[in-house]
């Protein structure tokens, strides 16, 4: 269907949608990459593509090959010479908030694995710290860790922190379904705010929360508690049905390191 023409040119409705999502998609490319080497080339990208059109419409031939030639060139050289922007633009995109809600953390087997450890350590009186990596990095403290490499379930998480395991001391971290580290030592806290009765499994939940995105689930033995900690701030007082809705919610496909 036609809307109208200008000049030679007929224009109709999937016309304007196909030039609204390529200008959408340029002016995100752009905002992206703006203020780096990678922007300017994709500026200089922008303008040979648009030039490319501006020739063939008014049927200058020779320009139109010549700019054809140098796209060509142009669009390798982007991408060899700027393979790192690249690699961080995909995983920009992977965790957006579409791909985000399209592509959770593991299966809810996973959740459930979490949830049914934490109420059975809570119910043993066990203390612990359960992090849950979402996009920032924690390759430095996993690193720092003790090495467990294993897919999330609930006999393994209840191993780790039993009292008599030599792996009890620190936090887990879990990166989707796979438990990566144990004996993980966490920033603590210095916020003057918290509470004076909370100890240092409270510091240090909160301190990485603080720092980075993750949700930080902590088994308090002392209370028989479960608390979260997630942007610098806690939630207490979780049950089994509240802390699966909790995690349903705000857990997500990480692409950390």
């Amino acid at each position: 269907m036609i809307l109208f023409k200008i000049g030679f040119l007929s224009i109709s409705i999937i016309d304007l949608i196909d030039i609204f999502l390529v200008t959408w998609l340029f002016i995100n490319l752009y905002n992206y990459f703006k203020g780096t080497r990678a922007g300017q080339m994709l500026l200089g990208l922008i303008i040979i593509l648009i030039s490319s059109f501006v020739f063939r419409a008014i049927g200058m031939s020779g320009m139109s090959w010549i700019i054809n030639q140098i796209q060509t060139v142009w669009v390798v050289a982007f991408v060899i010479l700027f393979q790192p922007e690249l690699r961080r633009l995909l995983i920009y995109v992977g965790t957006s908030w579409f791909f985000q809600r399209l592509f959770r953390v593991g299966s809810s087997n996973t959740i459930e694995s979490i949830v049914d450890a934490t109420m059975k350590l809570k119910q043993k009186g066990w203390g612990g710290i359960i992090i849950l990596q979402r996009d920032t990095g924690l390759k430095n403290i996993k690193e720092a860790g003790t090495p467990v490499k294993a897919e999330v379930s609930s006999p393994l998480l209840l191993s780790i922190f039993n009292p008599a395991s030599p792996l009890h001391d620190g936090a887990v971290i879990i990166q989707n379904n796979i438990i990566e580290s144990a004996q993980c030592i966490l920033p603590l806290t210095e916020s003057e705010m918290i509470d004076p009765d909370m100890g240092t499994r409270h510091r240090a939940a909160l301190g990485i929360s603080e720092e980075t995105d993750v949700i930080a689930i902590l088994i308090s033995e002392e209370k028989k508690q479960v608390s979260v900690a997630i942007n610098g701030s806690f939630k207490l007082n979780f049950d089994k049905l509240s802390l699966q809705r909790f995690l349903n919610e705000n857990l997500f496909l990480s692409s950390g390191e």
